[in-house]
């Protein structure tokens, strides 16, 4: 997924919207004209709203695709919100589970009073930490920190492979991480790459598919035919490994023991289209 630019310095990018006694706010991003101006809505896994509208629109007409799909929005709300309830936040003890690379491991904490630096290591199937005085919070940084070190081997590994396998560029270009709650990536117009590290959490061909996503960019910086074309011919099953990563992107992108979802619920008006 690719970031977007936005016009901040014409109009602010939240809103709210109301449905009789009820609101919601919204997040607008303008993006850059495609053949067929559309207005669309998305609500991400994390409840967020989102509505990524022509540049050239006006904001009348944004706030009124936006009103017609008022009760749509809600009630996908109200489902994340039903969802979350069975939600359980981490206490970092033993026998949670963690996921690494698609897979469930058991976290498994140590208490060593000889040991003042804290470990953490992925062992059989447990991961564990081991130290001393381990409160959860010292658990969690150390938890936090190992993926991040695995991202960065995972993630290099990764693109150098992928790197060798695409006839547009022979070295994998510069990239780093940021934590994001409604992206997996993004390229920059000058072609740096921006990964989740909480990308590592999921499988090998997910990280995969995010990777030739964000180097495809480098060719078609939109989603032109031209840009979705590459995917299909470097990865065929793209849509699927799509629908698969973004299906679990709660649980994945969050601090807790359960939740799945389902993909970002989306919907698309052509500017001036009545519903």
């Amino acid at each position: 997924m690719t970031s977007v630019e936005s016009r901040q310095d014409e109009q602010p990018l939240e809103y709210v919207a109301r449905y009789g006694d009820r609101e919601f706010r919204y997040h607008l991003c303008y993006v850059p004209e495609h053949k067929k101006a559309t207005i669309r809505v998305h609500v991400h896994p994390n409840g967020m709203v989102q509505v990524d509208a022509p540049e050239s629109a006006q904001l009348p007409a944004i706030k009124s695709a936006v009103q017609r799909r008022a009760r749509w929005i809600l009630k996908h709300l109200e489902d994340i919100a039903e969802r979350n309830r069975d939600v359980r936040p981490r206490q970092w003890v033993s026998g949670e589970s963690v996921l690494y690379l698609g897979r469930r491991y058991v976290l498994k904490v140590i208490q060593a009073p000889e040991q003042r630096k804290v470990t953490c290591k992925l062992i059989g199937g447990q991961l564990r930490v081991q130290g001393k005085e381990l409160s959860p919070d010292r658990i969690h940084k150390a938890v936090r920190q190992w993926y991040r070190d695995r991202a960065v081997e995972v993630f290099q590994r990764r693109l150098d492979l992928m790197v060798e396998s695409l006839p547009w560029t022979t070295t994998a270009p510069a990239w780093r991480m940021m934590e994001m709650q409604t992206q997996w990536g993004s390229c920059s117009p000058e072609g740096a790459i921006l990964l989740n590290p909480h990308l590592i959490k999921a499988p090998t061909r997910a990280i995969d598919y995010v990777l030739l996503h964000e180097l495809c960019h480098l060719v078609e910086h939109n989603h032109s035919p031209h840009f979705y074309g590459l995917l299909d011919r470097f990865m065929p099953e793209w849509r699927a490994t799509k629908e698969a990563l973004d299906g679990k992107a709660e649980i994945l992108l969050s601090e807790t023991q359960l939740g799945l979802t389902p993909d970002i619920e989306s919907v698309i008006y052509p500017l001036g289209a009545k519903r």
